[in-house]
């Protein structure tokens, strides 16, 4: 992909993390996405996040396919680790990063082409396993770069820029991740960054897949009228089921809410996702309801966002799989080849 470097500019009042790093030092090259595309809005709020979170930027591993979502990664992080693959194949290449190095915190980046449609069945399998990776899906409903044709989550009844007419049904990345077993599914939109930001934090701090499908308008060729991914037609058809905050585990927790206001759930390492409830009678980690909420909003055409499920006790695939608990790269020669006798005792289980 095409890189551009973006000026960096120094100046007096620049705020800085606790590592002593500002936002600009988590920024990337220059976007050459269309002015007004919800990608970039994307980048902004995952620039935000990890400034937040004072994550380091070499120790994250950036991760795409192919696709105007798959340029993304270029624009944030430029000092993390990163690959862009094949069309559809990037939870392939987080699961061989993360077999090597489970110390990494992966950020795969995909659309609803790359995911939905060539990459279907490697979405479902990254999911099913719990792959310890932040999956974000900008998804417009189009295909961008061949011009505009209609994608795998084009909704039935949606128009195309030039009045043809979808008849296909559309795939929902968050009902597939929550029907494949995942253990966390959200959802939310380019234009909000108030939600996406603290999502995208949660996403990061939860151990295994966090999938987050986010409408992110095409201004090309899908922000028209009879479009059901244009800005105004999820401005106006979305409805919030929660709102969440992340308390990561080195602040005190002091706030106390009424109940069935709030709900807070702790994750592994100690921080808490808190979701303020809009709707009473939702509960995020009834896998059954969620799935039933969200098809009779769909039925109504209404666009639920915010996290929509979760489960932080399963397993990830590096606890499955009981890969290394220390990179490959520490490892001496020895230990990588313990001899022919060793093999031989490996393959006595295999018989």
């Amino acid at each position: 992909m095409t890189w551009i470097d973006k000026p960096k500019v120094k100046w007096a009042g620049q705020k800085s993390n606790e590592l002593g790093l500002t936002l600009r030092d988590y920024e990337g090259g220059l976007s050459t996405l269309c002015a007004g595309c919800g990608h970039d809005s994307v980048t902004a709020a995952i620039v935000q996040a990890f400034w937040d979170l004072a994550i380091r930027p070499e120790q994250v591993i950036k991760l795409s396919g192919i696709g105007c979502s798959s340029k993304t990664p270029a624009y944030f992080l430029s000092g993390a680790h990163g690959l862009n693959s094949v069309h559809g194949r990037m939870p392939s290449v987080a699961t061989g990063a993360l077999a090597a190095n489970r110390d990494l915190i992966a950020v795969g980046i995909s659309g609803d082409g790359d995911s939905l449609s060539i990459g279907f069945g490697q979405f479902a399998h990254a999911v099913r396993r719990n792959l310890n990776v932040l999956y974000l899906i900008e998804n417009n409903g189009v295909y961008g770069l061949t011009k505009g044709q209609f994608s795998a989550s084009s909704d039935p009844g949606s128009k195309a820029k030039k009045g043809e007419e979808n008849r296909a049904q559309a795939i929902d990345p968050v009902a597939s991740a929550i029907t494949l077993g995942g253990s966390f599914a959200a959802r939310s939109f380019s234009g909000d960054k108030e939600q996406l930001v603290p999502l995208i934090k949660a996403g990061l701090a939860h151990p295994g897949c966090a999938v987050i499908d986010i409408i992110s308008p095409c201004v090309t060729f899908n922000d028209h009228e009879g479009s059901t991914k244009s800005y105004a037609w999820t401005r106006a058809h979305r409805e919030a089921a929660n709102l969440a905050d992340l308390v990561p585990p080195a602040k005190a927790i002091e706030a106390s809410y009424a109940d069935g206001q709030t709900l807070p759930i702790k994750l592994h390492d100690g921080s808490v996702i808190e979701l303020t409830k809009l709707d009473p009678d939702y509960d995020p980690t009834d896998r059954a309801r969620a799935l039933q909420y969200l098809e009779s909003h769909r039925a109504a055409r209404q666009i639920v966002t915010g996290l929509l499920y979760i489960d932080s006790e399963q397993p990830t695939l590096n606890d499955i799989a009981g890969t290394a608990k220390k990179p490959l790269t520490e490892f001496e020669f020895d230990e990588l080849n313990p001899g022919s006798a060793a093999l031989a005792e490996l393959q006595k289980h295999m018989k």
